[in-house]
C-alpha cells in the first residue's frame, strides 16, 4: 500500500476509534447510571461536545491547513498551547458553574471543569498528526484512549454518580495524552509556541467557528421546528433513518478533519479537483449502496436495529440514502474549497444550512415525514451543486495563492 493510501486508511480508522469512544462512553454511562444520573451526564457530555467542536473549528482546522512544512512543528506546538490555555479558562468557568449549581448536576459540571484540559488537548493531538501526515500516530493514541476509557468505566459500580463518571472518563485520557505527546515530541522539538495568531482579529478559525455554529444550530433548529409540527413518531422515524447511516458520518468527518493535508499535496487546482472529485464519486456510490443495503434488510433484522421505529424509518431510507449520496459529493466540494480558498466556504454553509431547514419544514407541510426527508435530500443536493459551481469558477492561479495565504 502506498504512503498516501496508508495515511487515508489510518485517518478513517482513527476517526472510527474516536467515534466508537463517544458512542461507548454514552452506552456505558447509561448502563451504570440511574435515569436522573444519566440525564446529568448527558447534559455535561453535550456541553463537552460543543466545546470539542468549537476547538476543532478554531484550532484544528487551521492546523491541518498549514502548508509550510518548515512551520509545522511551531504550528502544532502553538495550537496545542492555545488549546491548553483556552481549555483551562473554560474549565475554570465550568467549575464555578458547578459550585453554584446545587446537587448532582453541579458536581458533574465541576468534574468536567477539572478534566476538560486533559480531554481537549488529547483530542487536539489528532489534528497535529494529520498536519504532519502521520495519522497512524493519532490512531495509536486514540486506540489507547478507547481501551482505557472502556476499561475504566467498566470498573465503576452500578448507580455511580454523574460526577464520578465524568471524572473517570476524563482521567482515563491521561495514558493516551502521554503517548500522543511522546509521539509528537520529535516533530516539535526546538519549536516555540506563539499564541498571538489565535488572538488576532481575522484569524481563519473565526470563520470556521461561525460555520460550525451555523451547521449545528441549523440542524438543531430543524429538529425543534419539526417537533413543533410533527408527531413524535415522525421525528423518531427521521432520527432513526439518519442513525443507520452513522458509519458514513465517520467517513465524512474523516474527509473534513484530515483530508486537507492529503489533498493539499496534489499539484495545482486541477490536481486537487481531480482527487476530490474521485473521492466525492466514491462516497456518493457508497452512500447510495449503503442505503440500498439497508432498504433490502428483512423486517426482522431491521427491528433488531431500531425496534418499533423500524417500520416508519425504513420508509424514509430511499430519501435518506439519496441525501447521503449527495452529501458525499458536497463534502468533497467543500473540502476542495477548504484547500484552495478556505474563505469561500462560510457563505455556502450559512445559506444552504438555513435552506435545508426551510426545505425540511416545507417538505413536511407538503408530504409529511417522507416529504421532510426528501427536503433534506434536496437541501444537500443544492449545497453540493453550489459548492462545485464555486470550485469551477475559482481561477487556478488565484486558488492556489489564496489557499496558501489564508492558511498562513
Amino acid at each position: 500500500m502506498s504512503r498516501r493510501g496508508l495515511a487515508a486508511v489510518s485517518s478513517v480508522l482513527d476517526q472510527a476509534a474516536s467515534s466508537a469512544t463517544n458512542i461507548l462512553v454514552l452506552v456505558l454511562a447509561a448502563r451504570l447510571s440511574s435515569a436522573s444520573g444519566f440525564a446529568d451526564f448527558s447534559m455535561v457530555y453535550v456541553t463537552f461536545s460543543v466545546l470539542l467542536g468549537l476547538n476543532m473549528a478554531y484550532v484544528g482546522q487551521t492546523v491541518v491547513l498549514e502548508k509550510d512544512e518548515d512551520r509545522l512543528g511551531a504550528v502544532c506546538r502553538s495550537g496545542l498551547a492555545f488549546t491548553a490555555a483556552a481549555s483551562v479558562a473554560a474549565g475554570v468557568l465550568l467549575a464555578v458553574v458547578g459550585l453554584v449549581v446545587p446537587g448532582a448536576g453541579g458536581r458533574a459540571f465541576l468534574a468536567l471543569g477539572l478534566v476538560l484540559p486533559l480531554v481537549l488537548v488529547q483530542d487536539g493531538l489528532r489534528y497535529c498528526f494529520s498536519a504532519l501526515r502521520t495519522p497512524e500516530r493519532a490512531l495509536a493514541a486514540d486506540a489507547l484512549r478507547l481501551a482505557c476509557v472502556v476499561a475504566a468505566l467498566l470498573l465503576q459500580p452500578e448507580g455511580a454518580s454523574a460526577g464520578r463518571l465524568v471524572l473517570v472518563w476524563g482521567i482515563s485520557a491521561l495514558p493516551a495524552l502521554a503517548l500522543g505527546l511522546a509521539l509528537l515530541r520529535p516533530y516539535v522539538r526546538g519549536s516555540a509556541a506563539d499564541l498571538r495568531p489565535y488572538l488576532r482579529r481575522g484569524h481563519l478559525g473565526q470563520r470556521f467557528v461561525v460555520e460550525f455554529a451555523v451547521g449545528n444550530g441549523s440542524s438543531q433548529l430543524a429538529v425543534l421546528g419539526l417537533g413543533l409540527f410533527a408527531t413524535p413518531l415522525a421525528v423518531g422515524a427521521l432520527r432513526g433513518a439518519t442513525t443507520l447511516f452513522g458509519p458514513l458520518n465517520v467517513l465524512f468527518n474523516s474527509a473534513n478533519a484530515f483530508g486537507p493535508p492529503v489533498v493539499g499535496r496534489a499539484s495545482g487546482k486541477r490536481g486537487v479537483v481531480r482527487l476530490t472529485a474521485a473521492m466525492g464519486g466514491g462516497l456518493a456510490l457508497l452512500g447510495a449502496g449503503w442505503g440500498a443495503v439497508l432498504y433490502a434488510l428483512p423486517e426482522r433484522v431491521g427491528r433488531q436495529l431500531l425496534g418499533d421505529t423500524w417500520a416508519a424509518a425504513s420508509a424514509l431510507l430511499p430519501a435518506t440514502g439519496a441525501q447521503y449520496a449527495v452529501m458525499g459529493l458536497g463534502t468533497c466540494a467543500l473540502l476542495t474549497l477548504r484547500v484552495l480558498n478556505p474563505k469561500a466556504t462560510l457563505s455556502l454553509q450559512v445559506v444552504f444550512s438555513l435552506l435545508s431547514v426551510a426545505l425540511l419544514l416545507g417538505g413536511y407541510a407538503l408530504a409529511g415525514v417522507a416529504g421532510a426527508a426528501w427536503g433534506l435530500a434536496a437541501g444537500s443536493a443544492l449545497k453540493a451543486a453550489a459548492a462545485w459551481l464555486r470550485v469551477s469558477r475559482l481561477p487556478a492561479s488565484r486558488a492556489r495563492e489564496s489557499g496558501v495565504a489564508a492558511a498562513a
